[in-house]
């Protein structure tokens, strides 16, 4: 276990009218029981959590939706690892719904036709989809989803002058002209910090598996602390249970004399776990503010667990899920995986009249505008590095599900 004291460092509705956001953009939009004593570890923030089986994976390669002059790849995982998988399948059928929608409003345009491409589950697949791609004349593409098939993608677009919209959640897969259509930790770090500032928190400390997610989950919370002005009093590590019940034990005189007001515990599988073992030292519920990732939206275990009630944790709207669920059930006969709405949004970004048919075709200045664009998930916009910033809400862990906070803001 490493633990650094006084540290500080860098380093995821209902569809509306059609409308103009931005340079003449199109909007996405209409573009009560306490969990087990014992500690539980186990893997976190895994794309194949948090969301109904979306079926199995029926879409082939080269199937293609919409009637538009404009080609645009859609690089998604279709065979290999049967839960990446699954997601592949789940968004190749949002984009599809997303076309029909195209074509269900003529005042759209169908601008676009999408050719969905199968990259397995490797970075060599993804590379050999996204070759296919370019051959057959897209102008853009979209995907894939893990970050090392994203960086192989953006390196075989840049060939040919493209521009790619992944839907990779990790910062490094960004770069100018590789756009990351996804809830960053960045964003959702500083967004639920900056929030518990306001709440008046002036003390924080963090606790991170030493895992993948806990180091790119601490990178972003320094950082937040940084970008505004707060103070990261402690800063924690684990690899197991002695080490986590060690931790508790250094931060429960540091609680108890008010010299630590806020403590985050992103990891969704062990913050139950957390939060009966501060309860268990003494630590009523409510007495420190525990903060969450957006990785615990939805999750049964923290929402049973009566020790984290009152915790919060940043989340995109739930709205756009919601109504494309009901689409996507009518159709498919199954619940769409979360990320769904990713690939609607991409979908409907990428038919925007004045990106697929400008000169030059999705051009990055337009794709990188300021005031961004309404998506199934909220506000969003892309930045020139090619990471991207979500309107974010802050929901509250309540026994048995959670509620809003916080509403997210209506403009980035």
């Amino acid at each position: 276990m490493s633990v650094s004291v006084n540290g500080a460092g860098r380093r995821r509705f209902l569809l509306g009218a059609l409308k103009g956001l931005g340079l003449g953009l199109v909007t996405a939009a209409t573009l009560a029981a306490c969990s087990p004593g014992g500690f539980s570890f186990g893997p976190s923030s895994s794309i194949g959590g948090g969301g109904a089986d979306p079926g199995p994976a029926t879409l082939s390669s080269g199937r293609s939706f919409g009637t538009g002059p404009v080609k645009v790849g859609l690089l998604l995982p279709l065979s290999g690892d049967a839960n990446l998988a699954a997601v592949g399948a789940s968004m190749a059928n949002a984009s599809e719904l997303a076309m029909g929608f195209v074509a269900a409003n003529p005042n759209l345009g169908s601008n676009i036709t999408v050719v969905v491409k199968d990259t397995g589950s490797t970075a060599a697949g993804a590379a050999q989809a996204a070759t296919a791609a370019l051959a057959e004349g897209v102008s853009l593409i979209l995907g894939p989803l893990r970050a090392d098939q994203v960086t192989a993608v953006g390196q075989v677009a840049r060939t040919g002058g493209l521009s790619v919209i992944g839907f990779s959640n990790n910062s490094g897969a960004a770069s100018p002209g590789v756009y990351l259509l996804n809830v960053l930790p960045e964003t959702e770090v500083k967004r639920s910090m900056g929030y518990a500032k306001k709440l008046g928190k002036k003390a924080f400390a963090g606790i991170f598996p030493t895992t993948d997610f806990g180091r790119i989950q601490e990178g972003a919370f320094r950082q937040a602390m940084a970008d505004l002005g707060l103070t990261a009093r402690a800063v924690y590590n684990f690899s197991s249970e002695a080490e986590a019940r060690s931790i508790v034990t250094q931060l429960v005189p540091l609680l108890q004399q008010g010299q630590i007001d806020l403590l985050f515990i992103p990891d969704r599988a062990t913050a139950p776990s957390f939060g009966n073992l501060l309860n268990e030292a003494g630590i009523a519920p409510g007495s420190v503010q525990l903060v969450g990732s957006a990785d615990w939206n939805n999750d049964p275990a923290v929402a049973n667990t009566t020790t984290l009630a009152g915790a919060i944790f940043p989340a995109v709207s739930e709205t756009g899920l919601a109504a494309l669920t009901t689409e996507y059930q009518a159709k498919y006969g199954a619940a769409p995986h979360p990320f769904a709405t990713l690939a609607y949004t991409a979908t409907i970004l990428a038919n925007a009249k004045s990106l697929a048919n400008g000169t030059p075709r999705y051009d990055r200045n337009l794709l990188t505008a300021t005031a961004g664009f309404n998506g199934r998930d909220g506000v969003f916009r892309f930045l020139a590095d090619g990471r991207s910033e979500f309107a974010l809400s802050i929901r509250q862990v309540t026994i048995g599900g959670s509620s809003v906070a916080e509403e997210a803001p209506k403009k980035l």
